[in-house]
């Protein structure tokens, strides 16, 4: 995952996405902002959510404060917008944990999607800003890392919860930390730790319901989210790359016991074991893609044995037909679940890089022009409550419920 354009507010052709047409969300827009904004005390700042939230869906080009308030012209100033944004005290974890379970009720999902995201920036004051090296872009940028978690299903899918990762850098500096209101009680994190309290705090301290999570992306180091996601007794479907040594535990491989091997090399042996599958993706006309998959119990450094009341470890292999084998693969504890299953999880990750192109980069979500923690997270949970605005519209548009 994450072949993210790092200039997200031009197309291809260097013009800015048009907005979303007025008026074509006003039914969702007015019952989602309802039930969203009922942890805001004062009637001001429903107001604003929700002036801002229609700013991110109509405002052309790109979705910064003074864009908005551009597009609002007198309903509310730009000062008032920033202080509302980047400078007031309205909680933004109630909003989403009300965002994520009005999804749940509407949309019910298949899979919590984990998806590193880039937001380049051109200085150095914004919160978190650091140089990375990107490995899907093959470069060196100047950005903010953050993680999402998407509720993901085959037709749609939205951002339910966001953490944005902050380098030691910024953590141990008194005065950039003051600067942008961290507050004291943000940890240090690798980025791999950063995306497993991301999931666990969506899971565990919100209480949504167990699905898998899925995790496709060459950014974090994905065997060590892995170890402890397990561990914790989460269901996981997550890429990991061709050289990660493994040790095969399944006795329908002559390897099984002979010590650790690489992952590529281990489904390279078990090439006689795979098997079609029909993964609900399609071709470009419309014929149900046919897929190669197969699975093999495995063991390795910390992946000794299963986390109680999780299945064991599975290494699975997928490859495209008369392709390269294998073109991908993922270690899971969903082992119980058929290969065909697993194949189609793995595809969400598709449909969640789709969403983000179509709509959540159109309405915003990495356009936050402050520097504010706060101002970064209120902008971002107003920008994802604007694209499950939008992909519920959409949805309800492309299939009407028809009434008796």
């Amino acid at each position: 995952m994450l072949s993210l354009d790092p200039h997200p507010t031009t197309t291809a052709r260097g013009t800015s996405p048009a907005p979303f047409q007025s008026g074509s969300h006003d039914a969702v827009l007015t019952e989602i902002s309802s039930l969203l904004f009922t942890s805001l005390s004062r009637s001001d700042q429903c107001r604003k959510a929700m002036q801002y939230l229609r700013g991110l869906l109509e405002t052309p080009g790109r979705k910064s404060i003074r864009n908005i308030a551009a597009l609002l012209d007198k309903q509310v100033s730009e000062q008032n917008l920033h202080h509302f944004i980047s400078a007031s005290t309205w909680d933004w974890v109630p909003i989403r944990r009300a965002l994520a379970g009005h999804w749940l009720d509407a949309v019910p999902p298949q899979a919590w999607m984990v998806q590193p995201v880039i937001i380049p920036k051109t200085g150095r004051h914004s919160v978190g800003v650091d140089k990375h090296f990107f490995p899907s872009l093959g470069q060196v940028l100047n950005a903010q890392r953050a993680i999402g978690v998407w509720a993901a299903s085959d037709t749609i899918s939205a951002p339910v919860n966001w953490r944005l990762h902050l380098p030691q850098a910024w953590l141990k500096d008194d005065l950039r930390r003051s600067q942008v209101a961290i507050p004291d009680g943000v940890p240090v994190e690798t980025l791999s730790e950063c995306v497993v309290q991301a999931c666990l705090e969506a899971v565990t301290r919100w209480r949504l319901p167990v699905r898998p999570f899925v995790l496709d992306s060459c950014e974090v180091h994905a065997v060590p989210i892995f170890e402890k996601l397990h561990a914790a007794g989460m269901p996981l479907l997550v890429s990991v790359c061709e050289d990660h040594p493994l040790t095969v535990a399944d006795p329908a491989l002559p390897a099984a016991g002979r010590g650790p091997l690489a992952a590529e090399q281990i489904m390279i042996m078990a090439r006689d074991l795979r098997r079609p599958v029909l993964s609900g993706d399609h071709g470009p006309d419309t014929t149900p893609r046919t897929h190669w998959a197969a699975t093999v119990r495995v063991a390795g450094p910390s992946l000794s044995g299963p986390a109680p009341g999780q299945g064991e470890v599975v290494l699975l292999g997928v490859g495209d037909e008369g392709g390269r084998w294998p073109a991908k693969l993922w270690l899971t504890n969903l082992s119980t679940t058929p290969p065909a299953s697993l194949v189609r999880l793995s595809k969400l990750a598709e449909r969640v890089d789709r969403d983000f192109t179509e709509i959540a980069d159109r309405v915003g979500i990495r356009d936050f022009s402050g520097r504010s923690f706060g101002g970064w997270h209120r902008h971002t949970t107003l920008a994802s409550a604007a694209h499950a605005v939008v992909a519920l519209a959409r949805n309800a548009a492309e299939h009407p419920v028809t009434r008796a």
